[in-house]
């Protein structure tokens, strides 16, 4: 089946190369301005995801991304930011990306183009139909993650994709696909900019969304956060403070006796 890139259109400006810095920024930011109004259009496709995931990660399911190149890199940023995040363990949200580890810093060359790789990868995991997989590619023909997800519906496993071409063989392939149109990028063909900003936006609502709903959040704040350097003690010490309503040395002593905003707060509470 056809479909029109709109990703690899010519940019909607030309002589780059001619313009002054204030004018490269100017319209840099011009055309990201575009891209949250692009994914407001996708609410819909976003919460039927995030339906489904919050239903499997309730019973015992994890959160798969896959990707290659950005995509994939957007997802392992998105994936390793839930444990210190939302105090989750690091299996539960989990993403890979074409060429492994070493790709995360450097392209490998080719690594996107295997139409085996992807499964192959997933079923380092025992993958299962607890699971939610997302794949994840901007242009929506990356090969590596469409036969990925095929080999997920072959087995039950629920499947969705951010993609941002209407059409492409991912959107086709995912069961609850999200796409955002952002149009031509400001760099004829470099989806890293606004394609990869609609990425990173969606990742942020759907791995946020399904924290809250999981009761990872408490008011407004990450309770379950990990205090793993000095900034994020002294937020933890702040949320107790204003919870609580004490001083700084006694939200202080809580924090350390019992080791994280939520069993502070939950404690303190029950005396």
């Amino acid at each position: 089946m056809s479909f029109i890139k709109t990703t690899e259109q010519t940019s909607d400006y030309d002589h780059l190369e001619k313009m002054s810095i204030n004018e490269l920024l100017s319209n840099i930011n011009k055309e990201d301005k575009t891209v949250p109004n692009a994914v407001e259009k996708s609410i819909p496709q976003i919460e039927a995801l995030v339906t489904q995931i919050v239903q499997k990660l309730k019973n015992g399911g994890r959160l798969f991304y896959i990707g290659a190149g950005t995509s994939g890199r957007l997802g392992v940023v998105d994936a390793s930011e839930c444990p210190p995040t939302f105090g989750v363990s690091h299996d539960l949200v989990i993403g890979l990306i074409a060429g492994g580890d070493d790709a995360i810093r450097k392209a490998v060359e080719f690594a996107e183009d295997s139409s085996e790789q992807g499964w192959k990868d997933l079923k380092e995991y025992h993958i299962s139909e607890k699971d939610v997989v997302i794949g994840i590619a901007a242009s929506g023909t990356t090969p590596y993650v469409i036969s990925a997800l095929q080999h997920c519906n072959n087995n039950n496993i629920i499947t969705g994709c951010i993609t941002c071409n209407e059409g492409s063989p991912l959107a086709n392939t995912a069961q609850f696909p999200i796409v955002v149109i952002v149009g031509p990028e400001f760099v004829t063909g470099s989806s890293r900019m606004k394609a990869g900003t609609a990425q990173k936006l969606v990742l942020n609502m759907i791995s946020t969304s399904s924290m809250i709903q999981l009761g990872r959040v408490k008011g407004n704040k990450m309770v379950d956060m990990q205090l793993s350097n000095n900034k994020l003690v002294d937020r933890g010490t702040r949320m107790i403070m204003e919870e609580l309503h004490i001083d700084k040395k006694q939200a202080a002593e809580l924090l350390k006796q019992y080791g994280s905003v939520r069993n502070a707060i939950d404690h303190y509470g029950a005396q």
